[in-house]
């Protein structure tokens, strides 16, 4: 059988398994919203490092992450490491505190702790649903990529395809679907991938120095080498990669959901670690893929390895690991989407909804938002840019709410708890410093520095702002 072939049937047996774990926890999970959103905080340490992990490792990761490594070089590097680095910084200084309280989202953390405006929530819901929704059509974007080149097939039904896939097991089991199919894809990553760097380093002898070689050989030695780079813009795509994870809803949520704090904090500390060298080596591998053909689109460089290069044993072995990485990003971030809009759109203005309407509502909005993943997911220039995107203008608008929330305390002695507003930031200061923020990272104008400029004109209105309206309630809160 030809590659083509076995690519169906390692996507059929991995969605009939998924599918089946997904109706083996159906009724569990739409027992409450809260055991919907976050399992109803029971969640093990393993549990929570292999759904972190997988979630993480998603298939940009394996395919979109190779192609800026094929287009860029060592530079892209810098990137990786504010997006995964970004993870350990979660878990050493924020994971702790997530997992001790009992949050079905972030902005509703914020809400409780910080300001206490619906309004500011509504709007927290919003950007941090865009990061999720951006991910989902990224995943369905890369396996479109990989099924034309290696069979022909139009990219568009195939994102159709895994849209559809997407939606089914993640409505029909929510968070927990989204675990413990987690926990075979995490696994299955963790093997495969190891077998994969072995490979793919091959034919540079497993030498960074002769990779480095090779490069120049082709005449593309420039992209091993941090000569000649802007270090603002390096810094931009360092803070950017930092700022989209700190605003993302998957890694809260993982957190709210973990039985106990060190679960919590272990869990992605440790998933983080080695997601930081996977990722990177990911890059280093689109650099290899380069010094062997030096004529493809940066988003075909791995789907042309499988095909081309790697044995055909190997290369379904890739496929299954895209695969598992992908459907797990894929799960995950519908999931925290609905949950997202559910809890923050439409909770807070609806207060008397009973669990079994919300549950309801976090189904119907998976499928809504499903299917505007797969358009962006058809519409969008490259995987990564359109992570890059949403990751700037969420992260803009939220992290510095989330960051001077959490260090203006009013009363600085005491720690967080819920139900306990301990924060100096008054609404109307945290919906000015919200659209300011998201609003000047799509700004070109601003030039390569506008994340910067974002975050801090941010953080500086909220204060002003928040001193300005300290005695003045505000309307709609």
């Amino acid at each position: 059988m030809d590659l083509g072939v076995w690519l169906w049937i390692v996507t059929g047996v991995m969605c009939a398994v998924f599918l089946f774990i997904s109706w083996k926890v159906t009724g569990k999970a739409q027992s409450s919203f809260s055991h919907y959103a976050i399992g109803g905080k029971t969640f093990p340490l393993y549990l929570i490092f292999f759904t972190q992990f997988a979630t993480i490792m998603g298939v940009g990761n394996f395919i979109g992450h190779a192609g800026k490594g094929y287009q860029f070089g060592l530079p892209w590097l810098v990137f990786i490491l504010g997006e995964q680095g970004s993870k350990i910084i979660f878990a050493l200084f924020f994971a702790g505190l997530a997992g001790r309280l009992t949050y079905n989202t972030f902005p509703e953390m914020m809400d409780d702790l910080i300001v206490r405006d619906k309004v500011t929530r509504a709007l927290g819901g919003i950007l941090a649903s865009m990061i999720m929704i951006a991910w989902v059509g990224g995943q369905g974007k890369a396996f479109g990529n990989i099924f034309n080149i290696i069979t022909g097939a139009n990219p568009v039904p195939i994102i159709l395809l895994f849209s559809l896939v997407f939606i089914v097991y993640t409505t029909l089991g929510g968070i927990y679907s989204v675990v413990w199919t987690d926990l075979i894809q995490g696994i299955l990553v963790v093997i495969f991938g190891v077998a994969f760097y072995i490979f793919a380093f091959s034919p540079v002898g497993w030498s960074m120095t002769e990779l480095g070689m090779r490069l120049a050989e082709v005449g593309k030695g420039e992209l091993w080498s941090f000569r000649g780079t802007n270090v603002i813009q390096l810094l931009n795509q360092f803070v950017t990669g930092c700022i989209g994870i700190l605003a993302a809803q998957i890694y809260w949520q993982r957190c709210f959901s973990a039985k106990n704090k060190k679960a919590a904090r272990d869990g992605l500390l440790w998933s983080g670690i080695i997601a930081i060298i996977f990722v990177m080596l990911t890059a280093l591998v689109g650099m290899v893929i380069l010094t062997l053909n030096q004529g493809l689109k940066p988003d075909d460089a791995m789907p042309w390895f499988m095909l081309n290069y790697v044995p055909k044993g190997i290369a379904v072995m890739i496929f299954a690991l895209v695969l598992a990485a992908g459907m797990s990003s894929a799960d995950s971030n519908l999931n925290s989407a609905s949950i997202l809009i559910v809890n923050d759109l439409i909770k807070p203005f609806k207060e008397k909804a009973t669990d079994a309407q919300l549950v309801k509502y976090a189904k119907g909005l998976t499928i809504v938002i499903g299917v505007f993943s797969a358009v962006a997911g058809i519409y969008a220039s490259s995987i990564l840019d359109l992570f890059s995107r949403a990751y700037a203008m969420a992260g803009g608008g939220l992290v510095p709410l989330l960051l001077v929330g959490l260090l203006w305390k009013e009363r600085k002695g005491e720690k967080f708890e819920m139900g306990v507003k301990n924060s100096k930031v008054t609404p109307w200061g945290a919906r000015i410093g919200i659209i300011t923020g998201s609003i000047l990272t799509q700004i070109p104008a601003l030039g390569s520095n506008r994340v910067l400029i974002a975050l801090i004109i941010s953080a500086v209105l909220i204060i002003i702002v928040s001193l300005l309206t300290k005695n003045s309630k505000a309307q709609w809160s």
